[in-house]
């Protein structure tokens, strides 16, 4: 991923911490056959290894967990994002040297992934993921809501993985580039916005 220096976020926890929050990740995989990208919602163990460890699963009719992978494979993490109108900038009334451009976050996870069968392990990562999930839900579920059989049976039909991570990406792209005064013309004009997500990214531009 290009990242100037302006937009690079080196921080792991701050990664750990947004992967977090984005949940659904796009996880790639080099083929012989080409590329193969499922999305999926994957869970960051911070404690594993230097980088950290995604854990997640696919179903079992997914071909990708059946294709050698070439290399590492890639979770794509996409965050907050909108687009920025060159009219929300102060210099466009003093110059109109200015030009439209896309705030975003983004982090990019790589790793050999390890595809797995093992009911156990199955069984632990879908809890972990169920949990972290209902955790904000006032009545949250439980794996063990279900019949036990219900779930072994759910289990056969998924295959796990597991991606030590040898290398994080970070991209926190939010006008730092521009002057104050851009800067809060921008958080103006997407706190504004009908849309919901442009609204969500007004607050992380810098101020001052």
């Amino acid at each position: 991923m290009y990242i100037p220096p302006a937009f690079r976020e080196d921080d792991a926890a701050a990664l750990h911490a947004e992967m977090r929050a984005i949940r659904l990740a796009q996880l790639v995989t080099a083929t012989a056959e080409g590329l193969i990208a499922t999305p999926l919602p994957l869970i960051v163990d911070s404690t594993e290894g230097p980088y950290g460890t995604l854990y997640g699963h696919v179903a079992r009719a997914n071909s990708q967990w059946k294709t050698a992978p070439v290399g590492e494979a890639l979770a794509l993490f996409m965050g907050a994002n909108a687009y920025i109108t060159p009219s929300w900038y102060a210099t466009k009334r003093e110059t109109g040297m200015v030009v439209p451009t896309w705030n975003y976050v983004a982090v990019h996870a790589y790793g050999t992934v390890e595809f797995f069968e093992d009911a156990d392990r199955l069984l632990d990562v879908v809890t972990r993921l169920t949990n972290l999930h209902e955790a904000p839900r006032a009545q949250p579920w439980a794996v063990t809501d279900a019949p036990d059989s219900f779930i072994k049976s759910q289990l056969r039909g998924i295959v796990g993985l597991r991606i030590p991570i040898t290398r994080l990406e970070g991209k926190r792209k939010m006008s730092q580039n521009r002057n104050a005064a851009d800067r809060a013309g921008v958080v103006e004009g997407l706190a504004a916005s009908e849309r919901p997500s442009d609204r969500d990214v007004a607050p992380l531009v810098p101020k001052g």
